[in-house]
């Protein structure tokens, strides 16, 4: 992928009145390919919050916990709890499987084809990202209402054929629940609204009630 470095790209404020129609024009390239630096700083992350979990699952870690003592960084080598690592490990992947269905789905139903959701999964085709997410990308009929699911919580984006506009009715992880007016000109001003409101009512920890 090219270099992106932002020039040219419109940056209106929200207030602004060509604000929804730039957001919802698709920006190419979407980014830039991350550099060395990138990578090694996001192994150092995932690494932080694996380890992190791996010291509250490892038995042999609670069992010092549970004698008081504080645990030798060396144990963090022994074999059980380097399993406890690996175990850890599989949920990081889970993690980012679910977050990776979310992106897909936002950045789908707001634009974007299966071969760009493709390209962003590290160049997998077409065929394959639709395989991978096959509710990311939906023909949006007039009479179609399409749902969403985000940051724990779940909307339905709906076309109110009378007034011409999009609205949705969302409720959000922590349960506090929102139904917009049909206001919204585009499916994605109206998307970008209920991901906005279950983005805002996410549990702290990322996690369901």
């Amino acid at each position: 992928m090219s270099d992106a470095t932002g020039a040219g790209i419109p940056t209106p404020d929200k207030t602004d009145d060509d604000f929804w129609a730039a957001f919802a024009n698709l920006v190419e390239p979407p980014w830039n390919e991350p550099a060395q630096d990138d990578a090694f700083t996001m192994d150092e992350r995932i690494h932080e919050a694996v380890r992190a979990l791996a010291e509250r699952i490892s038995t042999r870690l609670l069992a010092y916990r549970a004698a008081g003592k504080e645990h030798d960084p060396v144990l963090m080598a022994s074999p059980d709890v380097q399993l406890a690592v690996l175990r850890s490990l599989y949920e990081a992947k889970l993690s980012v499987d679910r977050l990776a269905e979310s992106a897909a789905t936002v950045a789908g139903r707001s634009g974007a084809n299966y071969a760009q959701l493709g390209a962003a999964w590290g160049g997998i085709k077409r065929q394959s990202a639709r395989v991978k997410w096959p509710h990311a990308v939906v023909r949006k009929s007039s009479a179609e209402s399409i749902p969403l699911h985000y940051a724990g919580g779940t909307a339905v984006v709906h076309h109110d054929p009378d007034a011409d506009a999009w609205w949705y009715a969302a409720t959000a992880a922590d349960q506090a629940e929102e139904e917009s007016q049909p206001v919204h000109g585009t499916y994605a001003e109206a998307i970008a609204g209920a991901t906005e409101f279950l983005l805002a009512h996410a549990l702290p920890d990322g996690g369901q009630e």
